[in-house]
């Protein structure tokens, strides 16, 4: 029986990832609270079970009195002819340790300590199942979707379940059941049912793990994501630094023949990435942020984090995006207000010269015009 117990014990830790000792302890209060249901109390008795074979011993410890009249509590008191029994040097007043069969426990009592040890597995498998994806929030994991509750989506993690909800959804994105994704880990909560989590598609953090899963410059360090701006779904922009001179930090990201980059893209349903160079000067920031489109002028307020952003003309609409994306996002990214006016509109503004800016100026060569920077 106790090797029995022994290799159950050793299945259930390994299994559920439940040590042995919190195991011990609910068999100790099992027994304990079997003796209380046989008993009416147990505040005399203690169990002590060998964590190297397994066996078990319960005993009572009972105050030796003179005669059997003068037992008022059989279950406290023991007499002095039964004590010498159980140890022929016992003497009244001695407390002696009275072994209780478990065998003798009733099908009542023996039913709640069955309980008892069950409710605690329980409770230690969903505080096992908890603490490892509680380690794991704000970070991404691979799922597998189950199926549709309403509007939100069921994904299992493994060793629970997640809750993909319509408002961290990517919208256009349909999912079939048994489909592997990747999701971030917004929240994990302990509940009396087990761990709820929350997971998303649709936040920023997704793709910057993501990188770092892909990148390995990212991975130890030598190159970092200073900033990251998403709308999920359509597009994304990241600013990059590397800490090596010799690193190229964009061509990191990117990859060979954009390998990295492409199977980020992939995983997120085909959403564009650009990917910039990040700059402590925030003239020189801001035009890597509306990248692709070519900038003439950037006149940025560090102070009132305000920027102005003159482009060529046939520019303008490439600068301001579609629905105005491509600038929402570079403000975004940057942490700056930026207005954008082509060449015919800043010429026509109230107090703009060119020549504060621009030594030299033909209008006829956009590409070789330079990026500047008020400090």
């Amino acid at each position: 029986m106790n090797k029995e117990l022994m290799e159950a014990l050793d299945i259930l830790e390994k299994e559920k990832e439940i040590s042995k000792e919190t195991l011990f302890e609910a068999i100790e209060n099992s027994l304990m609270t079997a003796c209380k249901n046989h008993f009416g109390k147990a505040d005399n008795v203690k169990v002590e079970i060998n964590r190297e074979t397994c066996d078990f011993l319960v005993y009572a410890e009972k105050e030796v009195v003179e005669t059997k009249d003068d037992v008022e509590d059989d279950v406290l008191q023991i007499a002095l002819e039964d004590a010498k029994e159980i140890s022929k040097k016992a003497q009244v007043g001695d407390i002696l340790h009275v072994e209780i069969k478990s065998k003798e426990f009733g099908r009542i009592a023996t039913q709640n300590a069955k309980n008892v040890i069950l409710q605690k597995i329980r409770e230690e498998e969903r505080s096992v199942i908890y603490n490892q994806y509680y380690e794991k929030e704000k970070d991404v994991v691979t799922g597998v979707v189950q199926r549709y509750v309403g509007k939100n989506i069921s994904i299992n993690l493994g060793k629970a379940d997640a809750m993909l909800s319509e408002s961290e959804q990517v919208k256009g994105e349909i999912f079939k059941p048994t489909e592997r994704i990747k999701v971030y880990i917004l929240e994990v909560k302990s509940t009396p049912k087990g761990p709820r989590i929350n997971v998303s598609r649709t936040h920023p953090e997704l793709v910057k793990r993501l990188f770092e899963s892909e990148v390995t410059e990212i991975k130890d360090g030598t190159v970092e994501i200073k900033s990251i701006a998403r709308e999920a779904g359509s597009r994304t922009k990241i600013a990059v630094w590397s800490n090596n001179p010799n690193v190229d930090a964009v061509g990191a990201c990117v990859g060979m023949n954009g390998a990295r980059v492409n199977a980020i893209v992939e995983e997120l349903r085909g959403e564009k990435i650009d990917i910039v160079n990040w700059d402590e000067n925030p003239g020189n920031l801001i035009q890597n942020a509306l990248s692709p489109a070519k900038i003439v002028a950037v006149f940025a307020d560090p102070d009132e984090k305000t920027a102005k952003v003159v482009v060529p003309d046939y520019q303008l609409s490439l600068a301001i995006g579609k629905e105005g994306q491509n600038a929402r996002l570079a403000a975004r990214l940057t942490g700056y207000k930026i207005d954008i006016k082509s060449e015919t509109q800043a010429k026509d503004a109230p107090g703009f010269r060119y020549e504060d800016y621009i030594d030299e100026y033909d209008e006829d060569e956009y590409e070789d015009e330079e990026t500047f920077s008020e400090e």
